[in-house]
């Protein structure tokens, strides 16, 4: 089978977007993780799959599979990437797009210079929902955000439990570059108490608008950048009294800016680019 590819970039979270529209995409988790291999495939984070849509009132379907081949609900800078494809493979000329995901319908909007502002949906803090099980556990109160302690290899670390249509464990720490995110990244995303796993995030805040922000992502390792985290991280920090919207959240690939009031849906916007188009036997 011979692939058509597009490989693109948001903020250094790299994705090959495959386009369903115009081929026929059906590719086992193996063929997935061979693609995303950086020694063996392409390379990348994650592979995002165009789709047609399934009913009027959306424009696409947008899958979303990572690293290891496992499909995942959201993706962030991938849905940014998303839609600087759709328009530049001339599959839509709209402006503003609507794509049905795992975690529900986004809405995406082009805007200038490459960067592209998505509709993130409403963040979900309900333990049970994000899933995080809390039995037997305390939480504090940080403002209005609850932390919760999770064993990290016998240590405790106080982590901000939330979903962004995926899970995420967010805590802060005072020295982003120093922080342990190699070690402890990938044991809190395979913990017990995340029962669909979860995506680590590591925050320090540099000022009333801005953190800074690493993430262990669930079936990828760290990444320059993860949208949903980014999204997860400075709502909790706004939550916990430590920040203001807007906030510009600083990543190994780039900025994102985040925009969120407590009720409201989370907004965010940032890069895109469009790396290389190729083709690959599988």
């Amino acid at each position: 089978m011979t692939l058509q590819f597009t490989k693109m970039h948001g903020a250094g979270n790299d994705f090959i977007v495959l386009d369903g529209v115009r081929q026929t995409v059906r590719l086992a988790p193996a063929q997935l993780r061979r693609l995303a291999d950086r020694h063996l495939g392409v390379g990348a984070d994650q592979i995002l799959l165009v789709e047609p849509a399934p009913s009027p009132d959306v424009d696409f379907v947008y899958r979303i599979f990572n690293a290891d081949g496992g499909e995942v609900e959201h993706c962030g800078n991938g849905a940014r990437c998303f839609a600087r494809f759709v328009l530049e493979q001339g599959l839509t000329d709209k402006p503003i797009i609507r794509v049905q995901t795992l975690a529900g319908v986004l809405e995406l909007q082009m805007g200038e210079r490459g960067r592209v502002s998505v509709d993130m949906g409403l963040p979900i803090f309900e333990p049970e929902r994000v899933p995080f099980d809390h039995a037997g556990l305390e939480s504090r109160a940080a403002g209005n955000e609850q932390l919760w302690p999770l064993d990290v290899g016998g240590a405790t670390r106080w982590i901000a439990a939330l979903s962004m249509g995926n899970p995420h464990a967010v805590q802060q720490v005072s020295d982003l570059e120093a922080a342990p995110v190699a070690t402890e990244g990938p044991f809190i995303e395979s913990h017990g108490r995340f029962p669909r796993r979860v995506n680590a995030g590591f925050m320090q805040v540099r000022g009333p608008h801005e953190i800074a922000l690493r993430v262990w992502e669930r079936g990828a390792g760290e990444t320059l950048a993860c949208g949903t985290g980014a999204c997860a991280a400075a709502v909790s920090a706004i939550r916990q009294g430590l920040v203001r919207s807007p906030v510009d959240v600083h990543t190994r690939g780039g900025l994102l800016t985040i925009e969120w009031q407590p009720g409201a849906r989370v907004r965010m916007t940032g890069p895109t680019e469009t790396v290389y188009q190729g083709q690959i036997e599988l």
